[in-house]
């Protein structure tokens, strides 16, 4: 009923930045948060940012003041702007969107994306 399309991930050189892109498509009325998580190998999977429907945001301590989340409601697109990237941020990158509702009234929850790579590297 919701597709998740991701972009922009790819291999940059410490320092440099990336922009991912994470369309949400389907029946859709609104959406309440939208956000991105990242999984590195051996490791969980960890919040980057999340920003709901009114604006608000939540940053990881590690992104803090290098990574900028934003969102198009018009479109069901967020998305995430990395700066001055650093080799610890080498992760696959996956698009969360929870409280979806739908035009025929129906609300679902916690879709992800497929993932994207990003991986920064001289």
């Amino acid at each position: 009923q919701v597709q998740l399309v991701e972009s922009g991930g790819g291999l940059v050189q410490p320092g440099g930045s990336l922009r991912l892109s994470c369309a949400a498509s389907g029946s859709i009325l609104s959406i309440y948060a939208m956000g991105w998580y990242r999984q590195a190998p051996g490791n969980r999977r960890e919040l980057v940012a999340t920003v709901t429907s009114d604006g608000s945001t939540n940053y990881a301590d590690s992104v803090k003041g290098r990574f900028t989340i934003s969102r198009d409601n018009a479109k069901n697109t967020v998305y995430l702007q990395m700066n001055s990237l650093k080799p610890e941020d080498t992760a696959v990158y996956y698009c969360n969107v929870d409280r979806i509702r739908l035009r025929n009234g129906i609300n679902l929850y916690n879709y992800w994306g497929q993932g994207t790579q990003v991986t920064v590297s001289s």
